[in-house]
């Protein structure tokens, strides 16, 4: 389907006075954030507004004193209950005169998570997240999926989602050799796992 198409169907969540959850899923370099941005882009400020997953990556410093900095996006390194109860708070209902509810954001070039980052006014109908483990069903993550209205699945040809993936890690530092060896070593274990969810999406997207 084609971005406009997407636009259309997320566009019939955004209902004036409701309040939905529209996901994205995939493994790591599907293109969840770069879709999620275009479609909150199509339908506009007021309709729509993009909360990543990535938000809620736990602090590298946390990450070090657990012994999980070398399994960086690994389900257990993330904030799975914070991310669960964002989600929830996001789904109370809309009104015109209520408080914005703030989100985080994942600043790559710190390469740590940003609080406060992301203002969501309470009047816009639709939250488009985005995260490899909306899917996922263990422990906290498993409570994700019920919170979500209409849940996608990016599934791009591997050799061009591991093309991407490459080229992000060296775009933000990593030098070739070791970008290639953390996408084999990490992300690839990660997309092996997100990929287990991929029958709980309502849309299966093969991307390009």
């Amino acid at each position: 389907m084609r971005t406009t198409e997407l636009a259309v169907r997320a566009g019939e969540l955004a209902a004036p006075g409701e309040r939905r959850v529209l996901g994205i899923a995939g493994p790591p370099g599907a293109g969840k954030s770069t879709l999620a941005a275009r479609l909150a882009a199509a339908l506009g400020p007021e309709r729509a507004v993009v909360v990543p997953m990535d938000g809620f990556h736990l602090a590298q410093a946390e990450l070090e004193r657990l012994g999980r900095a070398d399994r960086k996006g690994a389900p257990d390194t993330f904030d799975a209950a914070g991310y669960v109860a964002l989600l929830r708070r996001l789904r109370a209902p809309c009104t015109p005169h209520g408080p914005a509810v703030y989100a985080p954001a994942f600043d790559r070039s710190l390469e740590e998570p940003v609080a406060a980052s992301i203002p969501v006014p309470p009047d816009v109908p639709l939250v488009i997240t985005e995260g490899n483990y909306l899917l996922h069903d263990a422990g906290e993550w498993a409570a994700v999926r019920p919170l979500l209205d209409e849940a996608w699945y990016l599934a791009p040809a591997e050799d061009l989602r591991l093309e991407r993936l490459i080229d992000r890690h060296v775009r933000h530092g990593k030098d070739p050799v070791h970008a290639r060896e953390w996408v084999a070593r990490s992300d690839e274990r990660n997309a092996r796992l997100v990929a287990l969810g991929r029958h709980r999406a309502d849309l299966v997207l093969d991307a390009g």
